[in-house]
């Protein structure tokens, strides 16, 4: 599926639309250079999770990863672009992201050999003939 918004509140709206189809052991990758709007993603589908839209979701830049208590599971928000070494991930508590709640990765390319599927990956991207503010988003599930 792919989808052109024209705002971040757009690229929210996407986001929450994703919450009634995810649930617990549900990866989902998030894709895009800098600057296309991976944790405004995100940040508006953790929100959702965890139905607080006013809830502080500081990005996991320097963190690495976040634990949020999510409605019906933690929600594991990782961003994986400090990492230096794909074996990193498992001193941020990886495998019990995998098994106990839902685990939204930004820098998945970093995970190596490490990327499981299924997943749901969410590509960002600047449209060829679209404003400076235009993102598509491109949304692919692999099972």
């Amino acid at each position: 599926m792919e989808v052109l918004v024209k705002s971040e509140e757009e690229t929210i709206q996407q986001a929450r639309a994703l919450v009634s189809e995810l649930g617990s052991g549900d990866l989902i990758y998030l894709y895009g250079t800098l600057g296309m709007g991976k944790s405004v993603f995100a940040r508006g589908l953790i929100r959702a999770l965890c139905g607080d839209v006013g809830m502080d979701v500081p990005s996991p830049t320097f963190t690495l990863v976040q634990v949020y208590d999510g409605e019906s599971c933690p929600v594991y928000h990782f961003d994986l672009y400090r990492i230096e070494n794909e074996d990193e991930i498992f001193e941020l508590g990886w495998e019990d992201a995998l098994y106990e709640g839902i685990t939204i990765v930004e820098w998945p390319e970093r995970l190596g050999g490490y990327k499981h599927q299924p997943s749901l990956d969410i590509t960002l991207s600047k449209p060829e003939n679209g404003d400076e503010h235009m993102r598509q988003i491109t949304i692919e599930r692999h099972k």
